[in-house]
């Protein structure tokens, strides 16, 4: 497994911890106070506890409401929960290219598309950063005056079989959705790290606005970046056009359901599902979608991990992770025929919102070097599409949640619904090798 295949979730640039006395990025000393509250902040947000680094932020923010670092950072926190206005609104008047970043994203992912491409491109001014995202999405967003990005017609909802094989091509737990690009009929593929849709290169060369239908509700002015899909089609076996991102699922509030067979678009939010726990997401810069899991019978250090229903596999963990699962590393056996140092393994225990799940298959051994050194959210692992395939997922609240519901085939006999599903074998000796990595907000990088 090359570093680059999982190079899928953009990041923010690390803010280093301060030491000693602390100053503002506008020159004037830090209370004490200010201080504890800010690096308190800043340490709940890389770990991932992001009600805490809210609260921490809010305190920072009330000892020094006028300190551009503190601003900027709650501002990031604001992103994660898709608070875009309370973003907007703690970077208004800062001008560094952060600020910028920040509000270019807030804009976009709002819908607001003028202003984006003022304030990525007010980003992209500055020689230490390189984002081939935001020069995308500027472009884009410049050619898009006047759209309405992800306005439905059609349908108040529509149903849509996703194929179990196609051509005697076994799919496995690939979430492969037939719709319609302008008026082509394609396929695509659920892909929840990546934030934007992602047509293939090898037929449209650059960024475009797009309509999707699916059955009887159509999708208008998607926009899409362009990416190399081949390799994704290679490893499924089939035609594969566009990556379906983040925000389209939660913008048409989507459900899928690899055990039905069912991929649903919405205009509006469902009614909450019976039998169903609801599990929190996150979105690093507004864009990679994560969930926090547990490892042990408590909920305590939950991990952060990645949500990329493209990958085939159910889980993806570092080390520290199998440590937490009391799993000894050395235990784990090779995964036969998979390139690099994959192994395999069992999670005794996953706790993904109100469901254990037993006897987790897992691997180990990829390198996320790549993935992982510009975050500023410390990542332990990626939740591959074999695990979200025990539930029935539908995402609501503009995509601040989703509601996840078990296969009723895995629940034993004696157990309710809501508490103890049990996953079905699913041995990651069968682990093919993910396919290339779908970017999601690409990271800035400082020379």
């Amino acid at each position: 497994m090359r570093p680059s295949l999982l190079a899928v979730v953009a990041a923010l640039c690390f803010v280093p911890l301060a030491c000693g006395p602390s100053l503002s990025s506008q020159g004037g000393a830090r209370s004490p106070l200010a201080t504890q509250w800010f690096e308190r902040a800043k340490v709940s947000y890389r770990t991932a506890d992001f009600d805490d680094a809210r609260e921490a932020a809010k305190h920072a923010l009330a000892a020094a409401p006028g300190d551009a670092d503190v601003r900027e950072l709650a501002a990031r926190i604001a992103m994660v929960r898709l608070d875009f206005a309370e973003a907007l609104k703690l970077t208004e008047g800062l001008d560094s290219s952060g600020a910028h970043g920040i509000r270019g994203r807030a804009y976009w992912f709002s819908g607001d598309i003028e202003h984006a491409a003022d304030e990525l491109d007010a980003m992209l001014t500055d020689p230490k950063i390189k984002d081939p995202w935001a020069h995308d999405v500027a472009g884009l967003a410049r050619r898009g005056a006047g759209r309405h990005p992800f306005e439905m017609d059609g349908g108040l909802v529509s149903a849509v079989e996703m194929p179990r094989a196609i051509d005697r091509v076994p799919l496995g737990a690939a979430n492969v959705v037939p719709c319609e690009l302008d008026g082509e009929r394609i396929l695509a593929l659920i892909a929840t790290g990546s934030s934007e849709v992602l047509l293939d290169v090898n037929s449209r060369r650059e960024p475009a606005w797009v309509d999707l239908r699916f059955d009887r509700v159509e999708v208008k002015d998607v926009p899409a970046l362009v990416q190399d899909l081949s390799p994704v089609a290679r490893q499924l076996g089939v035609p594969i056009k566009a990556l379906i991102g983040a925000q389209l699922l939660r913008h048409a509030h989507v459900t899928f359901d690899r055990r039905g067979d069912q991929f649903v678009v919405r205009r509006q939010d469902p009614t909450p599902p019976p039998d169903a726990s609801r599990v929190p997401l996150y979105y690093l810069r507004g864009g990679g979608m994560l969930l926090r899991a547990t490892v042990t019978a408590r909920d305590e250090d939950p991990l952060a991990l990645l949500v990329d229903s493209s990958r085939p596999f159910p889980l993806l963990l570092q080390d520290v992770a199998w440590q937490k699962a009391g799993v000894d590393v050395k235990s784990l056996v090779a995964v036969p025929e998979a390139p690099g140092n994959l192994k395999r393994g069992m999670v005794p225990m996953l706790r993904v919102g109100g469901f254990d799940l037993a006897k987790m298959p897992a691997i180990q051994g990829a390198d996320m070097g790549e993935l992982t050194a510009g975050l500023d959210v410390e990542l332990s692992g990626v939740v591959g599409a074999d695990l979200l395939a025990f539930f029935r997922v539908t995402f609501a609240d503009e995509g601040r949640f989703m509601w996840i519901e078990p296969d009723p085939t895995l629940v034993g006999p004696d157990e309710p619904a809501r508490t103890r599903p049990r996953p079905a074998p699913n041995p990651a000796s069968s682990v093919p090798v993910p396919p290339p990595a779908t970017p999601a907000a690409p990271a800035t990088k400082h020379p």
